[in-house]
């Protein structure tokens, strides 16, 4: 378990949680939303992957996170190209060649032991790259908070650079797509619901605390980490990670919202 140290007013997110800042414009809908995730979750999602935790070996558990992400090399490369960057284009392209082969299919990660990192890519980041502002949150039904701009990068933009996804969608194999979701979502989940336990344990108000993590890791994101460098998060829609990685997500507090 993370050691708790005390929050500090950098830590604090709620300080700048102006109505402006926030961008919630539909808060009540969303709540409503939100709770009903929640009871998805605690009905189900938490004690699966609470399951998959405890009874799944790490390694394996590894094995499937990296076979996933190797999967989704195509989505990260066409995306790394769409912004101009084609240093880690070509680096995406090599841990794909590498792991693909050496490792396993992708169950290793054989690239990021030889020094090259994996990083996360999407079309709402394109987006926000070229400029283009989140928008309002939007906590959406399961999936969790997100912005339009997110949106339309994840559930229209982006299915079309994934071959694996559209060879499915177009040889009918509906239960292995279904397969796939599934396991993703769980290999995802099951990342983070500790963290997530953790925050909402010691938050005032988990849902403003998961929205200012969320939209402060899709700024962070969007900037390559330049701004501010954080672990690799899994990526269901919650995105959570600390201000500093020196500060547990569960001692990240906020204030009810007026």
């Amino acid at each position: 378990m993370a050691t708790e140290v005390s929050a500090s007013p950098d830590i604090n997110l709620a300080a700048a949680n102006t109505e402006e800042d926030v961008n919630d414009p539909i808060e009540p809908v969303n709540r409503v939303i939100f709770e009903f995730n929640e009871v998805i979750q605690d009905a189900i999602l938490r004690p699966v992957a609470k399951f998959y935790n405890d009874t799944v070996p790490v390694t394996i558990r590894q094995g499937v996170s990296n076979f996933l992400d190797n999967l989704a090399t195509p989505i990260v490369l066409a995306n790394d190209i769409l912004q101009g960057e084609f240093e880690r284009a070509l680096q995406t392209v090599g841990r794909a060649l590498v792991n693909s082969t050496v490792g396993f299919l992708g169950f290793a990660d054989v690239a990021a032991e030889l020094g090259v990192e994996r990083h996360d890519e999407d079309f709402g980041q394109t987006l926000g790259a070229h400029g283009v502002g989140e928008g309002f949150y939007l906590v959406l039904p399961i999936f969790g908070p997100s912005n339009p701009r997110d949106l339309v990068g994840k559930f229209i933009v982006d299915p079309f650079f994934d071959p694996v996804g559209l060879w499915i969608d177009n040889t009918d194999r509906d239960e292995l797509g279904y397969t796939l979701d599934g396991v993703d979502g769980l290999d995802e989940y099951a990342g983070i619901v500790d963290e997530l336990n953790q925050v909402k344990k010691t938050s005032v108000d988990y849902y403003a605390a998961v929205r200012s993590l969320y939209r402060q890791k899709r700024k962070t994101e969007i900037r390559n980490g330049s701004t501010l460098e954080l672990p690799p998060i899994p990526d269901l829609g919650y995105n959570i990670a600390p201000e500093n990685l020196d500060q547990s997500l569960a001692v990240i507090e906020q204030p009810s919202v007026q």
